[in-house]
């Protein structure tokens, strides 16, 4: 691995229209009513988190990206192109899950282009090893807790949000980080 590469962690998850549900603090005996329509409409988001490996005092770094629908092949590396520019051609090693469109052979022969771009896997059944995770809770249980939008863009606009509120605290990034127990150490000088 690059002892001078950004280690970045990459997931997507889903957002909806549909409520997520959560305790509020609502007087005892008068339970609140979310009324929402009954909408299918979905979204899907990215998050690209990352943490420099040698300067830790340079990350961390959160790149968002946000569609309508769901994350194809074709969707994903529009967002690693957009990582691209993100991280201004530095080398970056990517950490992802197992989802099929990471593995498919459209992205394996893409990411064999790329010069900047060292891919990695997350193991299976392991989403506890990977920060992103953790910032979706955060979004979930905060800016999307109980949110009954009438539109997507509702939806959007309070994950949105989210995400400014997850950029201006330095260390929210870093407490995803410690949660999972790994670490960023910068290399020992040689004597």
């Amino acid at each position: 691995m690059n002892k001078r590469a950004w280690i970045v962690f990459l997931d997507e998850s889903g957002i909806s229209l549909l409520p997520q549900v959560r305790r509020t603090y609502a007087p005892r005996g008068r339970t609140p009513l979310l009324r929402h329509r009954l909408n299918w409409k979905r979204a899907s988001m990215a998050a690209a988190l990352g943490y420099h490996a040698a300067e830790p005092d340079r990350g961390p770094r959160l790149c968002f990206h946000l569609k309508p629908g769901s994350y194809d092949t074709i969707a994903l590396i529009e967002v690693l192109e957009q990582l691209k520019v993100f991280y201004r051609g530095e080398q970056v090693v990517l950490i992802r899950d197992g989802l099929s469109a990471h593995w498919s052979r459209a992205m394996q022969a893409w990411a064999t282009e790329q010069d900047w771009l060292t891919l990695e896997r997350l193991p299976a059944y392991a989403p506890e090893l990977n920060p992103v995770e953790l910032l979706w809770s955060s979004l979930k249980k905060r800016e999307l807790a109980n949110l009954a939008g009438d539109h997507l863009a509702d939806v959007a606009d309070a994950t949105e949000q989210g995400i400014h509120r997850i950029n201006h605290n330095r260390q929210l990034p870093w407490s995803f980080l410690t949660h999972t127990g790994l670490t960023i150490h910068p290399p020992t000088p040689p004597n």
